[in-house]
Order: structure tokens, then C-alpha cells, then sequence
């Protein structure tokens, strides 16, 4: 058995570096010594038996054992968050604290003016956003460290409720000085031939992308796998190949339009979200009017 002695520093630094890609960026971040944010890290991974970070010329990435570890300290910060959260909320007076959990898509999309709506209505009630892809979504619900969860219906593999929430479609994003369509909506397999720049595992845009080339029996390449639309951007910008996001995302990322965009073809590019919650952890009646409201906002969309 492994003899784990953690504290919540280190787990901010090790969830700090994933996001840093650098130790020192991390430390910094984190106000420590770089030297003493280095030990802590081999420390942890003394006492885990495992490596969770490749050391590299220019900074870290993370391995494949560390992927599957940080997803477990995710879930620790997130209860850390939620007992401080909760305790200040008691202290407070407010009338509870709700953690609301979504994809980025989603939250510059929807959840923020939803939010703002709510906010409105019961300015009495804390809220939290999360935001991670649908895997972590749902597996924060499993673990009930989040409320209320919002993910990609086809990524679902809870035994939870689903309620529609919203729908949203990709679209392509490309540099017209390194690439060009003859077509618009632009087929499949325009994509075929072309360097693609995907979110990473657990995304409903790299899922839906998977899907689209499997039922076309190719495989995707996984040309670039990123965390973020900000990094899909830059790579975009700099001619590296061709992004997918919704066309919300776009403007909020490139308000002048000097990236192109271009609509797709067919239907694989839609996606609906659905919201599931889980009780236990808010009042009762807080969790309750959070989730009518979050369902209303997307009955007055349809």
C-alpha cells in the first residue's frame, strides 16, 4: 500500500504544472521557490512509485500514468473547494452553494448568460463554475464533487437522468493564407488531406471528429490534440492546420474575423448537451431551482 502524504499546496502545484506545461511557470503562479516546487513534485512521485511528468528541454508533459493519477487529484481539488466553499457559504448566510460543472464551449456559449440570469433570480444562492470536457464532467458527478454536470449527450455514460439543454455545431476554422475550400458547407473529406487541430481526449469536438472519419471508414490521425481553443487558435493563426469550433467560440476568440470560417457539411458536426445533477451535497430546494432555471433557459431557446 502506498504510503501517501499530500497536502493541498502540492496538489495545486501538480494541477498548476498540467496547465503551465513548466515547473517554474507553475511555481511562480504559485509563489514558490522553483526549487522547492521541483521537490515536491519528486517527492509525490517517489511516494506514487510512478512518474508523472517527462521532464523536456523547455518544460513538462505529462505521462501516460500521470494523465490517469492528476484526474484523481482533480477530484481532490474540487472537494477541497467544496468543503472551503460550503463552510463560507454556511458562514455567509447564503442560501446554499452550487457547483456547476461544463465544458468551455459551453460556458462561452450559454452558461454565462444563463448564470447572469440566475444570479438575478437568487442572489442569495453561491455559484461555482467548473470547466472540463465531458469525460471529467461526468465523472465529477459520478464522484459527486460537482451539483450539476452539462456534456455532450453521445459522450454519456452515467447512470443519470439527462435533460436537454442546449445544441450547438462545429465549424471550420482555417488561415486562408496556408489553406483553401472549393466548397461551402465543406464535405468530410475535404478534411481528409489536411492537418487538423482537435481538443484532446474526453472533448465532444474530438469525438464527434472520430466518429465522422470512422464512419467513413478512415481513422484520425490525431495531427494536434490541445487543451484549449486559446492554443487551437494560435496554431491556427500561424498556418500549423485547420481548427473545429462552434462559430460562438470563434467570435469570441477572434472578434476582427481574420481567421476564416467556413461551414461543414452533413449533420456530424452537431452536437446536443444535456445536464444531469446529483443530490446529496446542496439543499435540496437550492439545487432544485438551479436546475429549473438552467432547463428554462433552454426551453426558451427551442
Amino acid at each position: 500500500m502506498v504510503d501517501l502524504r499530500l497536502d493541498t499546496v502540492t496538489i495545486a502545484l501538480i494541477l498548476a504544472t498540467v496547465e503551465e506545461g513548466s515547473i517554474s511557470r507553475a511555481a511562480n503562479r504559485l509563489d514558490l521557490a522553483v526549487a522547492a516546487a521541483s521537490r515536491r513534485i519528486s517527492e509525490l512521485e517517489e511516494q506514487l512509485g510512478v512518474k508523472l511528468f517527462r521532464r523536456l528541454p523547455h518544460g513538462m508533459e505529462v505521462t501516460e500514468a500521470g494523465d490517469k493519477l492528476i484526474v484523481h487529484l482533480q477530484q481532490v481539488d474540487m472537494l477541497v473547494d467544496r468543503l472551503a466553499g460550503d463552510a463560507q457559504a454556511m458562514v455567509s448566510g447564503l442560501d446554499g452553494r452550487i457547483i456547476i460543472g461544463a465544458p468551455k464551449a459551453v460556458i462561452i456559449e450559454f452558461l454565462c448568460g444563463d448564470i447572469a440570469r440566475i444570479q438575478q433570480l437568487y442572489p442569495g444562492i453561491s455559484l461555482k463554475i467548473v470547466e472540463e470536457n465531458s469525460r471529467i464532467i461526468q465523472q465529477s458527478l459520478r464522484d459527486r464533487v460537482i451539483d450539476i454536470g452539462i456534456y455532450e449527450s453521445r459522450s454519456g455514460f452515467l447512470d443519470l437522468r439527462q435533460y436537454p439543454y442546449r445544441e450547438d455545431r462545429l465549424v471550420l476554422v482555417y488561415n486562408p493564407s496556408h489553406f483553401s475550400f472549393d466548397a461551402d458547407p465543406v464535405p468530410l473529406e475535404a478534411l481528409f488531406d489536411k492537418p487538423v487541430i482537435s481538443l484532446g481526449k474526453g472533448s465532444a469536438t474530438l469525438a464527434a471528429i472520430e466518429r465522422a472519419f470512422r464512419n467513413q471508414g478512415r481513422a484520425f490521425t490525431n495531427n494536434f490534440l490541445v487543451s484549449g481553443f486559446d492554443t487551437m487558435f494560435n496554431m491556427v493563426r500561424h498556418g500549423l492546420g485547420i481548427g473545429l469550433m462552434p462559430p460562438e467560440v470563434h467570435r469570441f476568440f477572434d472578434p476582427g474575423a481574420t481567421i476564416g470560417q467556413a461551414e461543414l457539411d452533413g449533420n456530424w458536426q452537431h452536437r446536443q448537451y444535456v445536464l444531469s445533477y446529483v443530490e446529496g451535497h446542496a439543499q435540496g430546494q437550492t439545487l432544485a431551482n438551479i436546475v429549473s432555471e438552467l432547463r428554462r433557459g433552454s426551453t426558451s431557446r427551442s
